[in-house]
């Protein structure tokens, strides 16, 4: 866990961000991870300053290796006095978020061989319990090629978190654009040259860059500095997901194109449901209403599984709703009666009973090019997703 910080002339919140964090690790946990403190600054007697202070409350930590501090050379930084002013932004405001930049690329420089993640955290926030178990735990259950970027907070560049190979690329990155952009511009652009196309619509590259850069809610990290490390600037942005209670939850999804005919309700969207940031929410489908998960790539899909309903509207569940896969070759699959095939060339593979359905995927229809949702009656219900997993294959 990376940590940069550099002095603020009102106060500094970092003992309480450390403290935050280590108290909320298991002596397992600890023996697991190394919190790494950049500062960035070059005047070597404020460095010690910060060390000595540290070290009067972290006295074992320091010990045990799970907190080391580290500054940069004098040589490291350019002259930052003469960049171009660019995006409205102040004179000082471009010098702080260049400079910043610097910041990140070096303490990334110096974790690449630290572990096999590296999260990247601020030195003003507040860490839930049991953080660190869950982002881990969330990690793993990924492959490595599924992911870039997972980010455990929806503030800034808070929370951060990435595989130590892909740091490398990070870097040069940065360090080639450092003086352009602030960071989390730069990451997107990062993104969008990994795998958006130009021949392909916004929608598409959109979509390519979710399958990257992976959401979790709800967040694990509050931002609570209020006096900025730019000087004059207070900083009062607070993760709205924090505190907020689960009524969905998340899982990774291959990039799709979706489609629904249903009626959605206050913004609960099937692109959020499936991103796992929201439930689904419609008014009551009527016989034929369905929903359409068409694939940017065929899949072949191990399982699948929908929960309806939540913890706040426990009734509003789907029934009466079939499960169908459109397999990618279009030549009739020689199944016995066991799968009822559709006009339009879907195979019919299950159904939700008491609002839940789960099952494994017959192989013989992989690779899928979409699956899809069909209500078969109406409903006298609304109708609330608020668990929607199609798990892939592992790849051998």
């Amino acid at each position: 866990m990376g940590i940069p910080t550099v002095k603020r002339e009102v106060r500094s919140y970092l003992a309480e961000t450390l403290r935050s964090l280590i108290d909320r690790l298991s002596p397992e946990e600890k023996l697991d991870c190394v919190i790494v403190v950049f500062v960035g600054e070059t005047d070597t007697d404020y460095v010690k300053s910060v060390v000595e202070g540290l070290q009067k409350h972290f006295t074992s930590e320091f010990s045990s290796g799970l907190l080391e501090v580290i500054s940069p050379p004098t040589s490291y930084y350019p002259d930052l006095n003469n960049l171009r002013e660019t995006f409205g932004d102040t004179k000082e405001r471009v010098r702080w978020r260049t400079k910043q930049n610097l910041d990140y690329a070096f303490l990334m420089m110096y974790a690449v061989n630290k572990g096999l993640y590296y999260v990247q955290l601020e030195d003003d926030i507040v860490a839930k319990p049991n953080y660190f178990d869950t982002m881990k735990t969330f990690a793993l259950q990924l492959s490595s090629e599924e992911w870039m970027i997972l980010e455990f907070s929806q503030l800034g560049f808070i929370g951060k978190m990435f595989q130590s190979p892909d740091l490398n690329l990070i870097v040069e990155f940065i360090l080639m654009f450092y003086k352009e952009k602030p960071i989390d511009w730069l990451l997107d652009h990062i993104l969008w040259v990994k795998v958006c196309s130009p021949e392909k619509d916004d929608k598409h590259c959109e979509r390519q860059k979710s399958s990257l850069r992976i959401r979790f809610r709800p967040s694990l990290f509050q931002h609570v500095g209020l006096h900025s490390s730019l000087t004059g600037k207070i900083q009062k942005l607070t993760d709205k997901d924090f505190l907020k209670p689960p009524l969905h939850k998340m899982h990774v999804n291959p990039p799709a194109e979706l489609f629904t005919s249903m009626k959605i309700y206050q913004g609960h969207t099937l692109e959020k449901s499936y991103l796992g940031e929201d439930y689904f929410w419609a008014t009551a489908p009527l016989a034929g209403d369905y929903i359409v998960f068409k694939f940017d790539q065929p899949v072949s899909i191990e399982r699948y599984l929908f929960r309806s309903g939540n913890e706040e509207h426990p009734g509003d569940q789907i029934e009466n709703t079939s499960i169908e896969v459109l397999p990618f070759s279009d030549k009739e699959l020689q199944i016995e009666d066991k799968y009822k095939r559709t006009e339009d060339k879907f195979y019919i593979i299950g159904q939700f009973t008491k609002g839940l359905a789960e099952a494994v995927v017959d192989p013989i229809f992989n690779p899928v090019a979409a699956l899809r949702l069909t209500m078969t009656k109406n409903s006298s219900f609304w109708v609330i997703l608020n668990e929607i997993h199609i798990k892939k294959l592992p790849r051998h």
